[in-house]
C-alpha cells in the first residue's frame, strides 16, 4: 500500500527569484527587489516558523548554507517531531519514530531541488547548472506573473509564478508523485537588508481543510557553520527489544489475498489483526484508538492507489508488541482501513509499518507462513538468499532493475496483492500498451483510495538486481490520481512476486534478500478468470466491477449484482478470499454456477482472460 500517509514539512523559505523573458532582465530586477548585492555577503541563514493546519499547531525551524544550497530542517508538530537534510552528497529524513534514514529515487532529487532553492542559485552566471526555461506571462486573479520552469542538475522540474511587477516569487508549483503541490508566498519581509517572505500557505489539492500555512517568527544571518551540521546525523534508538534478550522472534502469519496478517497487542491489549506493510505506516483504526483511550491530533489526507484520499491523523502509543518483539513510545497514524473489511474479507484493525521494519531485519516465509523478527546485531546474511539493494523513498524501499529490459525503479510492496504494476508515466514513455495487445481493462487492487485499475496483460521478464522473474502478471496503470498516475518511479513490486521467495529486509543497511521458496508455489503467475471483482456484502458478495467482454459479462452479470449461492452453496459458507482465489485458480472451462440475489441463476465458464 503506497504513500497511505504523507505530511509536507516546509522548511527554508527565502526569496525566490525567477528567470522569464528576457532572462538577463528579470532575473536581475529580481535580485534588485530582494536586497541585490547584500545578498553577496550573507553565507549561513536560520529561521523559525510558527505551524498550523491539519488540525495541529507547532513549528518549524532551518539552518541553510546559502553558497552550497546545504540545509538542515526540523519540526515539532502535534506530537510529531523529525526533521531532513542534505549536505550535497546525502539526503537524509528523522521519521517522528526518531530512526534516521538515508534517501533515495524521488526524495533525493527533491533535496537536490531545496538545495538549489536555498542558494538562490538561479541567481548565478550559469544558472546554478540548471536548465531554466520561460513559461510566458500568465494572468489570475487579475494579476500577472512571469513563469518559469527550472530543472536542476540531478533534480526534477518546478515551476515558479513571478510577480510581473513586485519580482518577488509569488507561487511554487511542484510536482510531488501524483501529487501538485502549490506553496503561495507572500508578507515579504526586510531581513539585514534582503527580503524573505515572512508566510507560506501549502496546498496538496485535497481542500482547504488539509492547508498548512508557516509564518516566520524569527531570521538571522551567521557565519559559515561547520560543514558536518548538514550531515547526516548519527542516532542510536533504544526503544525496541525482543523477549529475554533473544535473538530473534517467529510468528505465524495468515496470507489473505496475497496480503500478509499476524496478530499483535497494543498497550497491552489485543490480539489486533494487523497487516504487516512496507510501503505503510504503524497504525490503528479509529475503532481501536477508542478501544484504547488514544488521543488523536490532527487531521490529514492519506493517499494510495486508488483516485480518492481517506483521513488520517497521529497519536502516542506506549507499546506495540509482535510476538515476541517490542517498540516502545510510538507515534501512530489513526486511519480508517476498517473501511476495507469489505473489500478484503477480514477485519482490519491495524498495519505493522516501516517503523517496525526499521528496526528489526524482518524475514517473511510466504509458503512457510511465519514472520521472523531478528535483532539486527544477531543477522547472519550467509543463507539469506541473493542480495538486492534498495533505496529509499520516503519510507518505501525501492530498487533498481528492469522491465522488459527497460531500465526503471521498482516499489516493493508487501501491502500490494499484485504481481507487477506499472506507473501510468513508465507505460506511456515506453509505448507498452501497444507492445502488448492481449490484455484487458479491469480492477486490478484496491487499497487506500479504492480501486485501482488497470490494462492487465502478461509481462515479460523483471529484474530486481541480479534476480530475474519471467512471465509476470502486469498492469498497466490507466488512472489520473493515485500512487500509480505519476512518474516519480516505474512501478510496484507486490507479493504476488514476492512469495515466490522468502524474503528478508535489512532496512539498516538497506538490502533485500530474495531466497527461492523451497516450498511448492502455489497461486502465482495466474489473474482472474472470471471477469468480476467482488466484495463482501450483506447476504453474499456484491460486483463491483465486471471486465468488458470477460466470461462474467458474456454470463449477463452486471455491476452492482450481489451472489448469495456458489454451486448450490450459500456465501455465508465460502470466504471472499477464498471464493476469488477459486475463479482464479479454477482449471480454464470450469463453469461456476452462481444463485444472484432476486432468484436468478447464472453459470460462468472460466477462461484465462491474458
Amino acid at each position: 500500500m503506497r504513500r497511505i500517509f504523507a505530511v509536507a514539512m516546509f522548511a527554508a523559505l527565502l526569496a525566490t527569484p525567477v528567470l522569464a523573458s528576457p532572462a538577463a532582465t528579470v532575473l536581475d530586477a529580481n535580485k534588485a527587489a530582494t536586497g541585490g548585492s547584500a545578498w553577496d555577503s550573507k553565507v549561513t541563514l536560520k529561521t523559525e516558523y510558527a505551524f498550523s493546519g491539519q488540525g495541529m499547531t507547532g513549528k518549524t525551524w532551518s539552518t541553510a548554507d546559502l553558497p552550497t544550497g546545504h540545509y538542515i530542517d526540523g519540526y515539532a508538530i502535534g506530537p510529531a517531531t523529525g526533521g531532513n537534510g542534505y549536505d550535497g552528497t546525502e539526503a537524509w529524513v528523522k521519521d517522528a519514530s526518531g530512526t534516521v534514514t538515508s534517501q533515495g529515487g524521488d526524495s533525493l532529487k527533491g533535496a537536490i531541488n531545496e538545495a538549489y532553492r536555498v542558494g538562490n542559485m538561479w541567481w548565478r552566471a550559469d544558472r546554478g547548472g540548471a536548465s531554466v526555461v520561460s513559461g510566458g506571462r500568465k494572468t489570475d486573479g487579475g494579476k500577472t506573473y512571469d513563469v518559469v520552469t527550472i530543472t536542476p542538475k540531478n533534480g526534477k522540474s518546478f515551476d515558479l509564478w513571478f510577480d510581473a511587477k513586485s519580482h518577488l516569487c509569488i507561487r511554487e508549483y511542484d510536482q510531488q508523485g501524483a501529487q501538485t503541490i502549490i506553496s503561495t508566498f507572500s508578507d515579504y519581509r526586510d531581513i539585514s537588508g534582503v527580503k524573505i517572505a515572512g508566510k507560506a500557505v501549502i496546498d496538496s489539492g485535497s481542500g482547504e481543510k488539509y492547508l498548512q500555512t508557516v509564518t516566520l517568527t524569527k531570521a538571522e544571518f551567521m557565519p559559515a557553520q561547520n560543514p558536518k551540521t548538514y550531515a547526516k546525523p548519527k542516532v542510536t534508538v533504544t526503544d525496541f527489544s525482543i523477549a529475554g534478550g533473544a535473538k530473534e522472534t517467529e510468528m505465524p502469519m495468515r496470507l489473505i489475498n496475497n496480503h500478509i496478517y499476524a496478530d499483535v497487542t497494543v498497550n497491552g491489549k489485543g490480539p489486533y489483526t494487523f497487516i504487516f506493510d512496507t510501503g505503510g505506516a504503524n497504525l490503528v483504526t479509529p475503532a481501536v484508538a477508542k478501544e484504547l483511550g488514544l488521543k488523536s491530533e490532527g487531521h490529514m489526507d492519506a493517499h494510495g492507489a486508488g483516485e480518492g484520499t481517506m483521513e488520517a491523523s497521529l497519536t502516542k502509543v506506549s507499546e506495540l508488541k509482535v510476538g515476541g518483539a517490542v517498540l516502545k513510545d510510538q507515534i501512530f497514524v489513526i486511519l480508517p482501513l476498517d473501511a476495507l473489511s469489505d473489500v478484503e474479507g477480514i477485519k482490519e484493525k491495524g498495519m505493522v509499518g516501516f517503523e517496525t521494519f526499521r528496526r528489526f531485519v524482518t524475514r517473511l516465509d510466504y509458503m512457510g507462513k511465519t514472520i521472523t523478527l531478528i535483532d539486527p546485531k544477531h543477522f547472519d546474511a550467509k543463507d539469506a538468499g541473493t542480495p538486492v539493494k534498495f533505496v529509499f523513498e520516503q519510507s518505501i524501499p525501492q530498487v533498481s532493475g528492469s522491465f522488459e529490459g527497460i531500465a526503471g525503479t521498482f516499489d516493493i510492496d508487501t501491502g500490494s496483492r499484485a504481481e507487477l504494476s506499472l506507473t501510468k508515466g513508465f507505460v506511456e514513455k515506453n509505448g507498452l500498451r501497444a507492445k502488448h495487445p492481449k490484455g484487458i481493462d479491469a480492477v486490478a487492487g484496491w487499497g487506500v483510495g479504492g480501486p485501482s485499475r488497470g490494462y492487465v496483460t502478461r509481462g515479460g521478464m523483471l529484474a530486481l538486481g541480479d534476480v530475474k522473474i519471467p512471465n509476470v502478471v502486469t498492469s498497466f496503470n490507466t488512472q489520473s490520481k493515485g500512487a500509480f498516475a505519476g512518474n516519480d518511479y516505474s512501478g510496484n513490486v507486490g507479493s504476488g512476486i514476492l512469495k515466490r521467495f522468502i524474503v528478508t529486509f535489512d532496512y539498516e543497511h538497506q538490502i533485500m534478500y530474495l531466497k527461492p521458496s523451497p516450498m511448492p508455489l502455489t497461486d502465482v503467475g495466474v489473474f482472474d478468470r472470471s471477469g468480476i471483482w467482488i466484495n463482501d456484502s450483506q447476504g453474499g458478495f456484491k460486483i463491483v466491477s465486471v471486465t468488458p467482454k470477460g466470461p462474467a459479462e458474456e454470463a449477463g452479470l452486471k455491476e452492482g449484482d450481489v451472489i448469495v449461492s456458489i454451486d448450490g452453496k450459500l456465501a455465508g459458507e465460502t470466504t471472499l478470499p477464498d471464493l476469488r482465489q477459486r475463479l482464479r485458480n479454477s482449471t480454464p472451462g470450469t463453469k461456476v454456477k452462481l444463485g444472484m440475489q432476486g432468484g436468478k441463476y447464472v453459470t460462468i465458464t472460466l477462461r484465462d482472460q491474458i
